[in-house]
């Protein structure tokens, strides 16, 4: 290929690109920092030189012809490679820069992550992070994201796993309602007191507890008059008085320091309740941006307390 013709395709196949994963003009010309107008002559013009339309135009989408189809799904792959050893390029000297997207827990992370980000970015002032919080497990690969933090029993092996902390399943509940109700010495009380749970369809759930020091096990099915699906939101409403909860140790530690909360059954090893590891993932790839690694070696460190203390 002639110089000149690489030179004119470049830069439209990189655009034709963005346009197939947009799927609209308007979104591929925000992506790209350009106007929707010059979008579309971009286009035009690729299509003049291919000789073939690669672009169906409706008043409500973009859609891929098949030649189009066949062109992008051919450029992914080098495109990536391209971008992969520009950073790692770009990485390789100066100071520390780039862009780090993280998913994590709505509740970890407005708990326990911001502290740790805000301290990165004082140390490394041309690093990006876009932390995006939800409870669903959004895919890496398909989102996009460099990291994400799972709170859960198990993580795919599809990723690269890292630990990042140990935490534990807790009861808790506030002084003043154990001041009004009483604190239970056994499990099985439990069945008479409010219980803050997280729903499991419409049958009320069973608490699974084993004494630390005795062979004693037993499972209690609890009852209360509030369910969440949020641990911040049984956290508060246990705060609040409404009655006995089982949370993550992340969850209620501010509120155990504050005196907000007060341990309950603290003899009893709660079994079957909340992960008892938080892992730091992501995905697998022959290059990792400088900026990903530091930022996840500075989260493992800022957590390793977490780890060594059980």
């Amino acid at each position: 290929m002639k110089r000149s013709q690489a030179d004119a395709l470049l830069n439209p196949l990189h655009w034709l690109l963005v346009l197939a994963e947009q799927g609209s003009f308007t979104r591929a010309a925000e992506q790209l920092g350009v106007s929707k107008a010059a979008m579309s002559q971009k286009i035009k013009q690729l299509e003049s030189l291919a000789g073939v339309a690669l672009v169906t135009r409706t008043t409500r989408s973009v859609r891929l012809t098949e030649a189009g189809k066949t062109l992008t799904s051919g450029l992914r792959q080098p495109f990536e490679q391209i971008e992969q050893q520009f950073t790692a390029i770009r990485d390789s000297s100066g100071p520390l820069r780039g862009t780090v997207r993280i998913t994590a827990p709505v509740a970890f992370a407005r708990q326990q992550l911001l502290g740790p980000i805000r301290g990165f970015l004082q140390q490394y002032p041309q690093v990006r992070i876009q932390l995006e919080v939800s409870d669903q497990l959004l895919s890496l690969a398909s989102e996009g994201f460099d990291l994400a933090i799972r709170h859960s029993h198990r993580v795919a092996d599809t990723h690269v796993v890292l630990p990042l902390c140990d935490t534990r399943t807790l009861l808790v509940a506030a002084p003043d309602y154990l001041k009004w109700a009483g604190t239970p010495q056994h499990p099985q009380a439990l069945t008479q007191y409010d219980c803050l749970y997280y729903p499991r369809g419409n049958e009320l759930p069973q608490w699974r507890f084993r004494h630390s020091q005795q062979q004693e096990c037993c499972s209690v099915t609890i009852r209360g008059s509030f369910a969440t699906n949020n641990s911040e939101s049984i956290r508060d409403a246990a705060i609040a008085g409404l009655g006995i909860a089982m949370l993550p140790e992340f969850s209620a530690r501010a509120a155990l320091q504050a005196g907000q909360l007060t341990p309950v059954l603290a003899d009893w090893q709660i079994e079957g309740g909340f992960a008892d590891k938080i892992w730091l993932v992501r995905p697998y790839s022959p290059r990792v941006p400088r900026a990903v690694t530091v930022f996840s070696h500075w989260l493992q460190d800022a957590f390793s307390d977490q780890r060594m203390s059980r």
